[in-house]
């Protein structure tokens, strides 16, 4: 993974933290205390697994300290992010690796970052997602650099099927964490999807809070994978059928990967609107949007984001039960005050920026 910032020596405590990320919640190893060996006594891994788990865990340890250091725009080499020019608490987030925006591990490390960056920011309202290339949004998966000799897919790893089973696994765990940064990022995410979003985009695009597409877009649910023996592992799979009402439709283009178009991604729910034109006008709209909802309170547009989420996943007593508690402390915020006392007023209401975390 190319470095973006200044090199960083991280301590014990950092690695720690780093690799547990790596490695996710089913594997929980111990770690020798001096951050010079702290890999070589994982236990339970072999060597070539260990060794990928130190460069993966440096790496996120020297991501996030690059970008605490440039908060102002969270921009990284391979993905731009910066402030709409009249409209400062709405960020614009482009991919941005030509010559199709193929995601290499270097890219999908710094879509973590910059996204949970912008969760902890309290000034920022909404995000926009798009591609700073004109007829790209992105080809999916590097799929060169997949396919090479330090590729966590074709890599030799030693020891028995299970170990290098747990090294695997832990490889899938940290990339769908990435992707999985924009769904947890607490501000509403519209992605603005245009020309080829092939594969890996229809994971991100999964990720989004809402989706819209200029007319010229053609995706593909995955680089058929279906073709090469093996299913979709990023999150098209457990999120797409709870966004599309058409579980008949999921199936046969998870099935064929055959590519589909703005118009029957409208027609099926998988995105909400389809704007006529290519980049820039599916950007304006998706802007506007996105301006609309910084306008509202932090406090609502963040809980309604929560609240959506947590019902996509429980019960519908369960979700009840939580929005009572939640709304029982949200309620007493200044906002709802505010709000109340600009309804009847008949005035604009602007609200408190959130804390910065």
């Amino acid at each position: 993974m190319p470095r973006i910032g200044p090199r960083v020596k991280p301590n014990a405590p950092q690695l720690r933290m780093a690799l547990n990320r790596v490695l996710g919640d089913s594997a929980k190893p111990r770690f020798n205390s001096n951050p010079h060996r702290l890999t070589t006594h994982v236990t339970g891994y072999p060597a070539s697994i260990r060794n990928r788990m130190k460069a993966a865990a440096l790496t996120h340890v020297q991501l996030a300290s690059t970008f605490t250091s440039t908060m102002t725009n969270y921009s990284g080499k391979l993905i731009k992010a910066s402030p709409i020019p009249d409209c400062s608490s709405v960020i614009l987030v482009e991919f941005a690796r030509p010559p199709v925006n193929a995601f290499s591990e270097g890219m999908w490390g710094e879509l973590r970052i910059i996204f949970d960056s912008i969760s902890r920011d309290g000034a920022v309202r909404a995000v926009v997602l798009g591609s700073s290339l004109p007829k790209f949004w992105t080809a999916g998966l590097d799929l060169i650099e997949a396919a090479g000799p330090n590729s966590a897919i074709t890599a030799p790893m030693g020891g028995d099927p299970s170990r290098r089973s747990l090294g695997l696994s832990a490889h899938i765990l940290d990339f769908q964490d990435a992707i999985s940064a924009i769904e947890r990022c607490r501000q509403p995410v519209v992605a603005a999807v245009h020309g080829l979003a092939l594969g890996l985009a229809v994971d991100i695009l999964c990720a989004c809070d809402i989706r819209y597409a200029a007319e010229n877009s053609n995706l593909c649910i995955k680089v058929r994978e279906v073709d090469i023996g093996m299913a979709s592992d990023i999150g098209t799979l457990a999120r797409i059928s709870k966004i599309v009402g058409n579980e008949s439709a999921v199936r046969e283009l998870a099935l064929t990967a055959r590519p589909f178009g703005a118009s029957e991604a409208l027609s099926i729910g998988f995105v909400n609107k389809v704007v006529k034109g290519g980049r820039d006008e599916v950007l304006a709209a998706a802007i506007d949007t996105a301006k609309l909802i910084a306008s509202k309170s932090p406090i609502a547009t963040i809980g309604t984001k929560h609240l959506l989420l947590h019902a996509r996943d429980h019960t519908v007593r369960d979700s009840l039960e939580y929005t009572a508690t939640w709304n029982s402390l949200m309620l007493q915020s200044d906002d709802a005050k505010d709000a109340f006392a600009a309804f009847t007023t008949k005035k604009p209401t602007v609200f408190k920026p959130m804390p910065k975390l």
